[in-house]
């Protein structure tokens, strides 16, 4: 199936410009002091550290298992405004929301996002009306300045042609309107690479065993390395809790009688193969509040949501028959029966949405972002959402410019000097990218396959040159991983040396869309860890 049983010397040599060994940055973290130490890797923690870095702080951060290994990985990979926000009156949310997808999508990472049109269906005794969502679509776009195109109601008729698999029986009008789409882990990692690029020190892979603590506050952390057991300790002025659904856990480090201080609500998703090919994504409301998503995303399609109290223990949470059969139910409203067969499905994950302690529905709260303070010092910040992530690393730093006392306000570059626009690495036309690709070959040999060099501008943007001549380099490299896919093994090298992936799930499943497709098979997992176990 792969061609590598003839390739033994396969991803020997480090790509140039490797970033430091675990050991160099062990050490590094142990011998420095920091301004800021971020405990966790989720995009909350990791675009603090990237707005804490760019405005002149010594910054390290950490996390247990891999960068984004958790609920930041388990999105539904939107980028938007909250359509369902309108319903509670959220304008001024929606307009900010609108405006921070615009910026992520046009000049932050245009090589990482793209735009999506959405067709939201009106069936016969359904939840809203085709006036009222009419309206509601209209609104949404002028929330953005119609940037996106106006709002509008089609038939359904147009609607079933961009979509072949649209069920249309009761099927009175289709909604659309404009958000868009990103591979999550992919955004994730590209701002762990700008934080690196703006002076921090990451390590994912290390876990806290416990908090440092000097006169009653807490400076630091102790920590194990979970690939090889290495014990060490970070001091920092000033520590920030980012963990997410573990928040609370690292809380009662702090202080043992903390209060609980967020709740968790499991969201599920599928991954099918497509029977057709779909030029717009389905919203299908369910109820008042909820809508059910169908996405044409990484070539397959992205069913979900659920929305589900959880209690357990959040590195448990995995997808269950009840999930399963809740998102084919709720899909089936709108996609007929032969794209919903069980026996397409390659792929399901699970995530933890951290949402405000309190009671009440989790499908109707707030996904606001909390910050507070403990007993001793220690920052925790939870909630929000993937479209803000940027104006949450500012928000955070302007908390840390308030604190009363802390030396960190006065070495921070205010805040309001930042770059709005500051891009993310890799910033370029991916149709240009994949053209040149094209063109360029950077392969020896055959030259570069279209899908491949139209993945490879999509996930790394110019950063596609560089696997491009890992590739040029040695043959072996330039060949695909699977078939089936359009990844090549140059990626896997690029993952280990520039990328901080340590274990195969980290390149099959975060690195690329191995995983998601359902093609991580024994075989290639092995190559993977052969590959990662000659790490320089």
């Amino acid at each position: 199936m792969t061609p590598l049983q003839s390739v033994p010397s396969l991803g020997t040599h480090p790509a140039a410009g490797s970033h430091p060994t675990r050991a160099e940055t062990r050490e590094q973290l142990s011998k420095a002091s920091y301004d800021l130490l971020v405990i966790g890797g989720g995009i909350l923690g990791i675009t603090t550290a990237w707005h804490a870095a760019q405005s002149g702080l010594r910054v390290a951060m950490v996390d247990a298992g891999d960068f984004a290994g958790a609920t930041s990985s388990a999105s539904s990979k939107l980028l938007h405004g909250g359509l369902r926000y309108l319903q509670t009156g959220a304008v001024k949310l929606v307009a900010e929301n609108h405006f921070e997808r615009r910026a992520v999508s046009r000049s932050v990472a245009p090589h990482l996002s793209n735009p999506l049109t959405f067709y939201l269906p009106v069936y016969k005794g359904g939840p809203h009306g085709a006036a009222k969502l009419g309206a509601g679509v209209f609104a949404y776009s002028a929330l953005s300045a119609f940037r996106d195109g106006v709002g509008h109601v089609i038939n359904a008729e147009k609607a079933a042609r961009d979509v072949p698999e649209l069920r249309t029986e009761g099927l009175r009008a289709v909604a659309v309107y404009g958000d868009g789409q990103m591979n999550d882990s992919r955004m994730a990692l590209m701002t762990v690479r700008a934080a690196v690029d703006a002076g921090a020190t990451v390590l994912n892979h290390a876990e806290v065993t416990g908090l440092r603590k000097t006169g009653g506050r807490v400076t630091g952390a102790e920590l194990k390395d979970r690939t090889d057991g290495t014990e060490f300790g970070v001091d920092a002025r000033l520590v920030l809790n980012a963990t997410g659904p573990w928040v609370d856990h690292l809380r009662r480090m702090e202080d043992p009688h903390a209060a609980p201080s967020i709740r968790l609500s499991k969201g599920a998703h599928l991954v099918l193969k497509r029977t057709s090919p779909w030029r717009a994504a389905l919203a299908t409301p369910i109820d008042k509040y909820r809508i059910t998503f169908a996405l044409p995303w990484e070539d397959m399609l992205l069913l979900g949501t659920t929305d589900e109290p959880y209690e357990g223990d959040p590195a448990d949470v995995a997808v269950n028959e009840a999930d399963i059969t809740q998102i084919l139910d709720e899909a089936a409203f709108s996609i007929r029966d032969q794209q919903l067969s069980r026996d397409l499905i390659t792929y399901s994950f699970a995530g933890l949405r951290v949402l405000p302690g309190g009671p009440g529905d989790t499908a109707k709260a707030k996904r606001e972002t909390v910050v507070t303070e403990g007993k001793g010092g220690m920052l925790s910040i939870a909630g929000g959402k993937w479209t803000t992530f940027r104006h949450i690393g500012r928000t955070v730093m302007s908390k840390l410019a308030q604190l009363p006392g802390r030396p960190l306000a006065d070495d921070m570059e205010p805040v309001g000097q930042l770059p709005k626009h500051m891009p993310l690495p890799g910033l370029a036309n991916p149709h240009a990218v994949a053209h040149r690709l094209l063109v360029d070959g950077g392969t020896p040999g055959p030259r570069m396959a279209a899908d491949t060099a139209r993945h490879l501008a999509t996930h790394y943007g110019s950063l596609s040159f560089d696997i491009a001549r890992l590739a040029s380099g040695d043959a072996a490299l330039a060949e695909r991983i699977h078939p089936d896919a359009p990844e090549i093994w140059a990626q896997v090298v690029y993952a280990r040396d520039h990328e901080w992936a340590q274990t195969a799930d980290d390149v099959l499943r975060r690195r690329t869309t191995l995983t998601i497709r359902g093609l991580d098979d024994d075989a290639i997992r092995g190559r993977v860890e052969e590959l990662l176990a000659k790490r320089a």
